[in-house]
């Protein structure tokens, strides 16, 4: 309990002791720590005899965050005296008072900067400013499957030795499963900027424990499937399943906008389609990167991705089986004839096209990448479903090249899963998606199809606390009839008041198509109004599409609404950013 002498009100005692007794063990601890340091420079001078150091990073997903984290830990136990910097949150030019600096960076899609990181970026590559007193080394996070793996990282690297900074360690860059990489960079990093610091590495990781057992990425959960239904109805050209999992028992906790990550397994048919093309049975013995020696028809099943193609595989399956055509392909001379080839085609596919003999049990093994988790954004609140989340996932199926394709982990729970069957999962935070902080603010929630899922979460949460502020979902699919997503659930939101607007678009209702960016537009004064009254703004789904769309039509409601030439709008939406009222969780 908050004791009467403490130096707060009796609203602010109670409103204190509310809110620490809904914080868990690590939620505390991060408050501490953050209160005691709240009050020092962003740059403080390190107490005498510890190395200063700066970690900045740049986050999309949180995985960079996640790492910067785990870098000031460790770099504290070696006796830094470490400070965290998000690139949301400083300027180029005030991080040239690092004496010693590790940039943690994730490149977003196909070679753009996180989101969140985005004005900091601009900046940095056109500013000149000088880090010629700075020691650095840079971690990249990306995705090989992408022809511009890892580009930001290359590119904040190559700019630091541009403007004066001494490289200290080679930058690493990481694929999907980086934890190797990264805890080879982090201590050769550290070694190097301080040779002298010898206290023991470990490497932390967030982890939950209930009597005894940490369950993490490194150890996931098995979640029981609870119940799963189709939410679409009978005539749709969709797949989209509604997936409710307990947690009952691992401890692990969430917040509405965090994420599930999901560990599938591939299809019978996917791996026998893959052996089928390198001519093998399966039975052979192989030993995948990272994992004991083991059949090879086990490892495809459970180990390592079998389906996504990418220029990465290629090359590699050019070293094992040379093929002129191949080479041609891979050719700087060829970019568009790869990206043709690449698209809707498997690994198996490119076997078969460029190495028609087949190849050895190890080759095929070495190809392959360890099989990623698959994240999908909670559809629930942990207030509403005590040890339970759930999803909200369409299953990718279509044909290409004349034959059927699928994706991995959202048919593995549409076809492999049962209810009462386990699956192994693990949930990841997303602080860039967060429900405004006093539940009297007002929210606006632009979600179509499954991007609508961490929108129910933050409507359910918000219900249970009773919470005065405003909400508006706009929301839109395909059809009313088949596609309407939670129906019911909004229904009963808006006669409860925990949802105030609903605005569907139903895009093949109609000769003319309507989608969720031209309902905006419709309401564009009130929704105007709303963000002059302080409301967040946030968007949740396809990010080739739709994501531009509704940005491109909030500029043109604050321009019209607001009187505002086109560049003063485009400075009012980049400060809805800046203040985090603007926050989207595109993919």
């Amino acid at each position: 309990m908050i004791p009467e002498h403490a130096p707060f009100s009796p609203q602010q005692r109670k409103s204190l002791q509310e809110l620490l007794s809904s914080l868990d063990s690590e939620q505390r601890s991060w408050l501490g720590g953050f209160l005691s340091s709240a009050a020092q420079p962003a740059f403080a001078s390190p107490p005498a005899g510890k190395t200063p150091l700066t970690i900045l990073y740049g986050t999309e997903s949180g995985n960079s965050e996640v790492l910067a984290d785990q870098t000031a830990k460790l770099a504290k136990k070696k006796g830094f005296k470490a400070t965290m910097k998000n690139m949301a949150d400083c300027t180029p030019t005030e991080l040239t008072q690092a004496k010693n600096l590790l940039v943690i960076i994730s490149t977003w899609g196909d070679g753009d900067p996180p989101e969140t990181a985005e004005t900091f970026y601009k900046t940095f590559m056109s500013e000149k400013v000088d880090f010629s007193q700075t020691k650095f080394s840079v971690c990249a996070l990306g995705d090989s499957s992408y022809e511009q793996f890892c580009e930001i990282g290359k590119q904040v690297d190559t700019r630091l030795e541009a403007l004066g900074a001494q490289r200290v360690q080679n930058r690493v860059d990481c694929d999907v499963d980086y934890e190797d990489s990264y805890n080879s960079w982090v201590e050769a990093s550290l070694s190097a900027i301080a040779p002298a610091a010898t206290a023991p590495l470990s490497s932390p990781s967030k982890t939950t424990s209930v009597a005894g057992t940490e369950f993490n990425k490194k150890n996931p959960f098995p979640a029981e499937l609870l119940e799963r239904a189709m939410l679409n109805g009978e005539g749709t050209a969709k797949e989209t399943w509604h997936y409710e999992l307990s947690l009952e028992g691992s401890g692990l906790s969430y917040q509405p906008g965090d994420v599930l990550a999901v560990l599938a397994t591939n299809s019978p048919d996917m791996v026998a389609e893959i052996l089928e093309a390198a001519k093998l049975t399966g039975s052979e013995k192989v030993q995948p990167k990272g994992f004991d020696e083991k059949p090879l028809s086990e490892a495809l099943h459970k180990d390592v991705e079998i389906t996504s193609l990418s220029r990465a595989i290629l090359k590699k399956l050019h070293l094992v089986a040379p093929s002129d055509k191949l080479e041609a392909l891979l050719s700087d001379d060829s970019k568009a004839e790869l990206k043709d080839y690449v698209w809707g085609r498997w690994i198996a596919d490119a076997i078969r096209d460029f190495s028609p003999d087949g190849l050895e049990a190890q080759q095929l093994i070495g190809l392959l990448r360890k099989l990623p988790p698959r994240l999908y954004s909670i559809a629930s609140s942990p207030l509403a479903h005590q040890d339970e989340v759930h999803l909200t996932v369409a299953s990718v199926r279509y044909q290409a090249h004349g034959k059927q394709r699928k994706g991995v982990a959202s048919t593995y729970l549409a076809d492999l899963v049962q209810t009462g069957d386990p699956i192994s999962v693990y949930t990841q935070p997303n602080k860039n998606f967060r429900l405004p902080e006093s539940n009297d603010t007002p929210i606006i929630m632009v979600g179509p199809g499954t991007g609508v899922a961490p929108f129910r979460a933050f409507v359910e949460h918000r219900a249970e606390q009773e919470a005065k502020g405003k909400s508006w979902l706009f929301f839109g699919d395909q059809r009313y009839s088949y596609d309407f997503l939670y129906q019911l659930e909004w229904q009963d939101h808006l006669k409860s008041g925990a949802l105030t607007n609903l605005d569907v678009a139903f895009s093949r209702d109609q000769p003319e198509k309507v989608y969720v960016q031209h309902k905006m537009l419709e309401r564009s004064k009130e929704l105007y109004a709303w963000l002059q009254e302080g409301a967040h703004f946030y968007v949740c789904g396809d990010a080739t599409r739709m994501a531009n769309d509704v940005h491109e039509a909030l500029l043109q409601i604050v321009a019209t609404e607001g009187a505002m030439s086109a560049e003063a709008a485009e400075e009012f939406v980049a400060g809805l950013k800046k203040e985090k009222r603007y926050q989207r969780d595109v993919y």
